[in-house]
């Protein structure tokens, strides 16, 4: 059995629906002060997310011992029987009585234009999570209430658990204060291109010099790969061709998953992070976070003939 991996993060549902028309023909900017609109939305699904879910249900694929910690609320018995059913430790998920699990409402047009509203519910008590004493091979720390966030971090430093901190959607929380305390206790970051400059800015330090004071930081590019900061070095990880683009939606949880199964089998930073170029390049290939399901040594065939690695023996 693989050692486990903690992530910290939300559990999720996503509530996505398409409006067949395109909001700038509805929107009156003249009249923007009173903003009053209704959608037709005839098309809908409703998915299972949340950083540490699709984080977790990636890890799984790999054949990795998953522990996803959240808070949820009454409402995921589906979510949580689905995880058991699958074989995914949810020793780590509290329910909290009286609230809803995390939501994320989107709509979006025929642009691609997205208005979302998102309702935290249980996710505001993660701080009640207590991980302390836990043990883990590796931890992510990823986006979910400020106060909870940093309360994970200090649990898993005096733990002795190193863990990554994964800025993600959680990004308009932190200061360069905030991000410069959390920076103090992990020992990885990882970002996409775009938070690597709300970083730098906010930090006023390069990702090469923020890496300095961490085992790695790792930078997500899209179809561009990634680039890895680590022992002084700039890395750049060649991508994986996905077979088609469909939906972006989780394919940085679906890189982090990768990355995290890596350090716990005991593979180079480099190593790592290019099994989690091939896990976003094959999850952006199906719509939702979810919904992927290539079996492991199909995994482990493509992993092959992109990068020449093999996946280790169950």
């Amino acid at each position: 059995m693989s050692k486990p991996v903690l992530m910290c993060g939300s559990v999720a549902f996503d509530s996505i629906a398409v409006f067949e028309g395109h909001f700038k023909d509805h929107i009156l900017p003249e009249r923007i002060q009173s903003l009053s609109v209704s959608f037709l939305v005839p098309r809908m699904r409703k998915e299972y997310g949340g950083c540490a879910g699709n984080i977790a249900y990636n890890l799984h694929l790999l054949g990795g011992h998953a522990v996803p910690v959240a808070t949820v609320g009454e409402d995921a018995t589906d979510y949580l029987a689905r995880f058991e059913a699958l074989g995914i430790d949810t020793s780590r998920i509290l329910t909290v009585p009286g609230t809803l699990t995390a939501q994320c409402f989107i709509t979006t047009d025929l642009d691609d234009s997205q208005i979302t509203a998102f309702h935290p519910g249980a996710m505001e008590f993660s701080a009640q999570n207590d991980l302390s004493g836990a043990q883990a091979a590796w931890a992510l720390v990823g986006p979910d209430a400020k106060q909870g966030m940093f309360a994970h971090a200090e649990r898993l430093r005096a733990a002795g658990v190193p863990f990554i901190f994964d800025l993600g959607q959680a990004m308009p929380l932190f200061d360069g204060q905030d991000l410069a305390r959390m920076i103090g206790m992990a020992q990885a970051m990882t970002v996409n291109d775009y938070e690597a400059g709300v970083v730098e800015h906010r930090m006023g330090r390069s990702m090469r010099e923020i890496a300095q004071g961490l085992q790695a930081v790792v930078v997500t590019r899209g179809a561009q790969g990634a680039t890895l900061y680590t022992e002084g070095r700039e890395i750049a990880i060649a991508p994986v061709q996905a077979e088609a683009v469909v939906d972006p939606t989780g394919c940085g949880d679906a890189h982090r998953a990768g990355v995290l199964y890596g350090l716990t089998e005991g593979w180079s930073w480099e190593d790592s992070c290019k099994l989690g170029n091939l896990m976003g390049a094959i999850k952006i290939a199906e719509r939702g976070p979810q919904n992927h399901a290539p079996s492991r040594a199909q995994i482990d065939a493509r992993l092959q003939a992109a990068y020449g690695l093999k996946l280790p023996p169950r």
